[in-house]
Protein backbone atom coordinates (compact mmCIF):
# COMPACT_ATOMS: atom_id res chain seq x y z
CA UNK A 1 0.00 0.00 0.00
CA UNK A 2 1.17 3.66 -1.02
CA UNK A 3 1.75 5.81 1.65
CA UNK A 4 3.12 9.34 1.47
CA UNK A 5 6.67 9.80 3.38
CA UNK A 6 5.46 12.67 5.26
CA UNK A 7 2.76 10.62 6.19
CA UNK A 8 5.40 7.95 7.15
CA UNK A 9 7.45 10.28 9.42
CA UNK A 10 4.19 11.61 10.92
CA UNK A 11 3.70 7.82 12.33
CA UNK A 12 7.18 7.14 13.09
CA UNK A 13 7.88 10.60 15.11
CA UNK A 14 3.90 10.69 16.71
CA UNK A 15 2.98 6.90 17.36
CA UNK A 16 0.10 7.31 19.81
CA UNK A 17 -1.14 10.29 18.07
CA UNK A 18 -1.14 8.35 14.78
CA UNK A 19 -2.58 5.32 16.73
CA UNK A 20 -5.33 7.89 18.22
CA UNK A 21 -6.57 8.79 14.55
CA UNK A 22 -6.69 5.80 12.56
CA UNK A 23 -8.90 4.37 15.51
CA UNK A 24 -10.94 7.61 15.14
CA UNK A 25 -11.60 6.59 11.20
CA UNK A 26 -12.30 3.15 12.69
CA UNK A 27 -15.11 3.92 15.23
CA UNK A 28 -16.54 6.39 12.42
CA UNK A 29 -16.91 3.36 9.47
CA UNK A 30 -18.68 1.33 12.59
CA UNK A 31 -21.22 3.88 13.71
CA UNK A 32 -23.80 3.68 11.12
CA UNK A 33 -25.05 1.67 7.87
CA UNK A 34 -22.85 2.54 4.84
CA UNK A 35 -20.77 -0.38 3.99
CA UNK A 36 -16.80 0.16 3.11
CA UNK A 37 -17.54 1.24 -0.72
CA UNK A 38 -20.14 3.53 -0.18
CA UNK A 39 -17.98 5.15 2.69
CA UNK A 40 -15.25 5.84 0.70
CA UNK A 41 -16.87 6.85 -2.46
CA UNK A 42 -18.36 9.71 0.31
CA UNK A 43 -14.67 10.45 1.71
CA UNK A 44 -13.37 10.87 -2.13
CA UNK A 45 -15.94 13.19 -2.87
CA UNK A 46 -15.51 15.30 0.94
CA UNK A 47 -11.27 15.15 0.08
CA UNK A 48 -12.56 17.03 -3.50
CA UNK A 49 -14.60 19.20 -1.60
CA UNK A 50 -11.62 20.47 0.84
CA UNK A 51 -8.58 20.07 -2.23
CA UNK A 52 -7.05 17.66 -0.57
CA UNK A 53 -4.80 15.31 -2.80
CA UNK A 54 -3.85 13.16 -0.22
CA UNK A 55 -7.61 12.19 0.54
CA UNK A 56 -8.40 12.30 -3.08
CA UNK A 57 -5.59 9.62 -4.15
CA UNK A 58 -6.77 7.91 -0.40
CA UNK A 59 -9.85 7.30 -0.81
CA UNK A 60 -9.95 6.28 -4.32
CA UNK A 61 -7.45 3.82 -4.08
CA UNK A 62 -9.43 2.50 -1.15
CA UNK A 63 -12.91 3.23 -2.80
CA UNK A 64 -11.16 0.59 -5.42
CA UNK A 65 -9.62 -1.79 -3.25
CA UNK A 66 -13.39 -2.18 -1.62
CA UNK A 67 -14.72 -3.19 -4.72
CA UNK A 68 -15.85 0.46 -6.45
CA UNK A 69 -15.25 0.15 -10.45
CA UNK A 70 -13.45 2.94 -12.20
CA UNK A 71 -16.45 4.35 -13.45
CA UNK A 72 -18.18 4.73 -10.07
CA UNK A 73 -15.03 6.28 -9.06
CA UNK A 74 -14.43 9.17 -11.52
CA UNK A 75 -18.61 9.96 -11.30
CA UNK A 76 -17.83 10.50 -8.14
CA UNK A 77 -14.99 13.16 -9.20
CA UNK A 78 -17.40 14.50 -12.16
CA UNK A 79 -20.60 15.23 -9.67
CA UNK A 80 -17.94 17.06 -7.92
CA UNK A 81 -18.16 19.81 -10.71
CA UNK A 82 -21.27 21.48 -9.93
CA UNK A 83 -20.02 21.77 -6.33
CA UNK A 84 -16.64 22.73 -6.30
CA UNK A 85 -16.25 23.99 -9.69
CA UNK A 86 -14.36 22.61 -12.83
CA UNK A 87 -10.66 23.30 -11.78
CA UNK A 88 -10.90 21.49 -8.68
CA UNK A 89 -12.59 18.72 -10.35
CA UNK A 90 -9.97 18.67 -13.21
CA UNK A 91 -7.39 18.58 -9.90
CA UNK A 92 -8.91 15.52 -8.23
CA UNK A 93 -9.76 13.56 -11.83
CA UNK A 94 -5.98 13.85 -12.25
CA UNK A 95 -5.14 12.66 -9.24
CA UNK A 96 -7.73 9.65 -9.65
CA UNK A 97 -6.48 9.04 -12.95
CA UNK A 98 -2.56 9.10 -11.83
CA UNK A 99 -3.94 6.39 -8.96
CA UNK A 100 -5.88 3.92 -11.34
CA UNK A 101 -2.63 4.07 -14.14
CA UNK A 102 -0.46 3.27 -11.08
CA UNK A 103 -2.35 0.36 -10.02
CA UNK A 104 -2.52 -0.99 -13.04
CA UNK A 105 1.07 -0.73 -13.66
CA UNK A 106 1.37 -2.54 -10.52
CA UNK A 107 -1.03 -5.04 -11.51
CA UNK A 108 -4.02 -4.20 -9.08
Amino acid sequence: MYLPEIFKKFVEEHKEIATAYKRVGELCAQAGAIEGKNQHLIQLGISIGIGSQGGVRSHARRALDAGATKEEVLQVVLLSMSIVGFPAMIAAYGWVLECMEAREQQGS
